[in-house]
């Protein structure tokens, strides 16, 4: 057996690769940033030539640094931020634009255009309708048409979708419109563009958990969206082909590492992270603490319907099965200690609130509300506002810190009722990764809020872990999710370790701050 796994990571900000040994230890990484390209407020690019440099930069140092032949990597994974895309000319292999981030706003009129179409109005008028039923007859939501419609009755598409991107190229970019005509014109995501450049214009492919995340697809009818490329004028004929997430994408080119190596998965960070956290089964759930929080729920092999706007993409699909999850998205967690930092100056460190939360023993009544640019799901409310309540002369500088991470923590609850209430599953286990997961009061305090068991692994970079699992399965080099569950190692297990009438006590006063902060900015403002 071949010694080693590659994972490549592309993120927003930066991209890794990591190598894995089959003990799912890293043997080697590298990393390099990638330029932030700002041409107007609200707007988010990236070079893709740059993208691709890099990538190929970060392989080979991280071969170099601890000498690994190429000869000894079994497979290469690619995961890669959602949503962010390109087109290019399939003939030059040349942009015709940068690539479009999933931060940009540009598209915000564009896509509110569409969303009050006829069209779109009727479809959110017969969801409704289902919706009200469903409450009548719960039996509604459980068949595949029943739970498509429900999904509909909030159906709008924000600017993070890759429709409206691809829009505007295509109506701003004279290039764009020419290749078009001409039938040269390919779109993809970030791992399509990585994986096409791989194996030297060879395969032009997604899978499934990136394809659902564009807002291109019908995660219902687990096909390109023919609804909603119409309404943005969109031809299917530029899409990428769809594969499973652990499957034969190609070999990457002798070349670019000097040995043709097989490529065996593209996958999306999220659902990438919630594979390498072993959420394997309904009811599993991994929380992502960074800048903000993403939950994950794994809810099994049905595509689910929520009456929160929590969001059904698909997770993976393994061998022609395919797995569903629910995610909440909390916008703002992590940024909200950095504003404590950077624009209060209470704190020099992120590191020291693990030791100012603890240093008291509650918050004297402070409760913080981190809703800095609005709350997500499941309000989503984009005119709440961020405060801080229950100030008195007792407050000091420690109770507003935990106060902080106290309210992150109630966010990541508000989603797990949400969940809880649209799936009937139980909670089994929740996995913390992400690099504000290295609190620990942050995580005790969720298993408390949770009652339930948070298990923060030794490797909190789980994307990359993620899918490195993901290509070793597609070769053998692990057989089974089983035996991927068994080379996760622990870091800490945290156990609730407050009553249930206090944890009602801390929620209830909880929602009243909420309500305090909801509706706070009117449109005009």
């Amino acid at each position: 057996m071949k010694k080693y796994v590659m994972a490549i990571d592309c993120g927003t900000t930066g991209i890794r690769s990591i190598i894995f040994s089959h003990d799912a230890t890293i043997q080697s990484q590298a990393y390099e940033s990638l330029t932030q390209i700002i041409p107007h407020p609200g707007w988010g690019e990236l070079n893709p030539s740059e993208i691709w440099d890099k990538c190929q930069t970060v392989m080979k140092q991280s071969l170099k640094t601890k000498k690994i032949s190429p000869k000894d990597i079994a497979a290469v994974g690619l995961t890669a931020q959602r949503s962010t895309n390109l087109l290019w000319d399939k003939t030059t292999g040349k942009p015709v634009y940068n690539a479009i981030t999933w931060q940009d706003t540009r598209t915000a009129e564009l896509n509110a255009n569409i969303d009050k179409t006829t069209k779109m109005r009727f479809i959110r008028g017969l969801g409704k309708t289902t919706k009200s039923f469903s409450k009548l007859i719960p039996a509604i939501k459980k068949t595949t048409s029943g739970a498509r419609l429900i999904t509909a009755a909030t159906l709008t598409f924000p600017t993070a979708s890759s429709l409206g991107h691809t829009r505007w190229i295509l109506d701003n970019v004279q290039k764009a419109h020419d290749k078009l005509t001409h039938h040269t014109l390919l779109f993809g995501t970030i791992d399509t563009w990585i994986l096409w450049n791989l194996t030297k214009r060879q395969h032009h492919v997604t899978d499934y958990s990136c394809a659902s995340s564009t807002g291109m697809f019908d995660t219902f009818k687990f096909q390109w969206s023919d609804l909603f490329l119409d309404l943005f004028n969109i031809p299917k004929e530029i899409l990428p082909e769809i594969k499973d997430t652990s499957a034969d994408y190609g070999q990457i080119h002798p070349d670019i590492l000097g040995k043709e190596i097989p490529i065996g998965s593209a996958v999306a960070d999220q659902q990438s992270s919630l594979f390498a956290d072993g959420c394997f089964n309904p009811g599993d759930i991994k929380a992502t603490n960074g800048t903000g929080t993403f939950i994950d729920m794994n809810v099994g092999t049905h595509p689910p319907a929520s009456m929160h706007k929590l969001l059904p993409l698909i997770a993976w699909r393994l061998n022609g099965t395919t797995t569903y999850m629910l995610e909440g998205m909390i916008n703002t967690t992590g940024s909200a200690i950095q504003w404590i930092k950077d624009n209060l100056g209470l704190i020099k460190d992120i590191d020291e609130t693990n030791t100012l939360a603890q240093s008291v023993p509650d918050t004297s009544g402070v409760y913080f509300v981190p809703a800095f640019t609005g709350l997500s799901s499941p309000y989503w409310d984009p005119h709440a506002s961020g405060i801080v309540i229950g100030l008195n002369r007792k407050t000091q500088k420690a109770h507003l810190i935990r106060a902080a991470l106290e309210g992150i923590i109630y966010r990541c609850t508000d989603v797990t009722e949400a969940m809880k209430q649209d799936t009937s599953l139980p909670i089994n286990t929740i996995t913390a990764d992400g690099g504000a997961s290295k609190n620990d009061f942050l995580l005790q305090f969720l298993a408390d809020m949770l009652n339930s068991e948070v298990h923060r692994p030794k490797i909190l970079d789980s994307t990359a872990l993620g899918a490195a699992f993901l290509a070793g399965l597609a070769i053998d080099y692990w057989s089974t999710p089983e035996e991927i569950k068994e080379k996760r190692v622990m870091d800490t297990i945290f156990t609730p370790q407050i009553t249930h009438e206090k944890r009602q006590q801390l929620y209830k006063k909880w929602q009243q701050a909420i309500q305090r902060s909801v509706h706070w900015y009117t449109p005009t403002q």
